[in-house]
């Protein structure tokens, strides 16, 4: 059947993360999704991310970027502006993740390209978003995570202040594009008008601040880091150590709680009145937790997972990347797809999770940089042979594409 997105066309200056990962997944539902490169600056940094790296070819840009077209095109100079905006005329969106002050120095906002084409959606992805005291400074992942309060409450109570593991900002943003531009698209197609969207790192990050940010607002509640990943307030909601690791368990409701004591043979636990709910196992939960603790020392984490699992309750081992990879639930859906590369040869990644009943989960190789790009002048921006190689001499795809 057709993909879903199979008559969107995106137009992409987007590098490294966020914004190559909010693009991937319009992708990966059927969009045309054309990334501008830099020929200057050798297209995406990201083709030169460590390791898995060959050339202008990286085990990082696979990941990013597969299922998508690439155009070299120099937008600083007026040649590169010129096709940028013959192209511009048979999209649908504009998207860029740059500084705050570069969407309107490149002209890539609606106010620029309306004239062009006044049903083209202009989204930015930017660190502070393009208006603030913070428009023109850049960002990334972890400077978002200290500033938006996110390193306050990851890690032990008494260790450093910690990021996220994984870019988590970077790919929230990205999620958050990847909507913005679906409604943008979509109401330039009901009332025939563009827009422009202005997203941030910034934004993106204090609104996942959740609940959290709604006690510090409402109540002057401040979060704490807590031992063992455990939650705010549930309990138990966190790591617990056995003999061999840990083992993480998710109580989040009263009948898992019960299940769960039983499971452990603890029942002596649920007779206490200090536990009897929510508020009463946060309020003692250092109790509580050393009573768990002295009982799940006693047996290794698979021997409780066996225990536990059965009963219902939502646990898991604490897996490395590699282990994670072999869960039979990964091997039962398909969850792993690769794909041969010229130069990395095979390539294995996590498949997309936007997963569809009625097709089959794939996935190929990202575009050498500017491989597409005659191909994109003639089918969007309408030009012929002599009118591309008129812009090619001026410089607009750079000395190399």
């Amino acid at each position: 059947m057709t993909p879903p997105l199979a008559d969107v066309t995106i137009l992409a200056i987007e590098q490294f993360g966020a914004g190559p990962w909010a693009t991937l997944q319009l992708a990966d539902l059927g969009a045309r999704v054309i990334k501008i490169e830099d020929p200057l600056a050798g297209g995406d940094i990201a083709r030169a991310m460590h390791p898995g790296q060959s050339g202008e070819d990286s085990l990082y840009f696979e990941t990013f970027n597969g299922g998508k077209q690439s155009l070299s095109l120099d937008l600083r100079c007026e040649a590169g502006q010129e096709a940028f905006r013959a192209v511009v005329r048979g999209a649908d969106a504009v998207f860029s993740n740059l500084r705050g002050d570069q969407p309107a120095r490149l002209g890539l906002r609606y106010a620029d390209l309306a004239s062009v084409n006044p049903r083209i959606v202009c989204c930015a992805l930017t660190g502070y978003g393009m208006t603030g005291p913070r428009a023109a400074a850049g960002a990334y992942d972890p400077v978002i995570q200290a500033l938006s309060g996110w390193m306050s409450v990851t890690g032990e109570p008494d260790s450093p202040p910690q990021k996220t593991g994984i870019s988590l900002v970077d790919f929230s943003a990205g999620y958050v594009c990847a909507i913005a531009l679906l409604a943008g698209i979509h109401r330039a197609r009901r009332d025939g008008e563009g827009c422009d969207c202005d997203l941030s790192l910034h934004e993106t990050a204090l609104s996942l601040l959740a609940y959290m940010g709604t006690w510090s607002a409402t109540l002057g509640v401040e979060p704490v880091r807590r031992p063992n990943s455990a939650h705010q307030t549930l309990v138990p909601f966190q790591n617990l150590p056995t003999a061999d690791g840990h083992i993480t368990i998710a109580c989040a409701k009263q009948h898992l709680w019960e299940r769960f004591a039983r499971a452990i043979g603890r029942d002596d636990l649920l007779a206490d009145p200090r536990y009897a709910d929510f508020a009463g196992r946060d309020e003692h939960r250092e109790a509580l937790l050393a009573e768990l603790g002295a009982t799940m020392h006693t047996r290794a984490t698979a021997d409780w997972l066996a225990l536990i699992e059965p009963a219902g309750v939502p646990c898991a081992p604490i897996n490395d990347v590699a282990a994670a990879l072999r869960d039979r639930q990964i091997e039962a859906r398909g969850g792993l797809v690769g794909y041969d590369h010229p130069s990395l040869g095979h390539v294995r990644r996590v498949a997309s999770p936007l997963r569809r009943a009625d097709a089959p989960r794939k996935a190929g190789p990202a575009p050498r940089r500017g491989a597409d790009t005659d191909a994109v002048m003639r089918e969007l921006g309408g030009l012929e042979t002599p009118a591309i190689d008129g812009l090619r001499r001026r410089g607009a795809f750079g000395s190399d594409a």
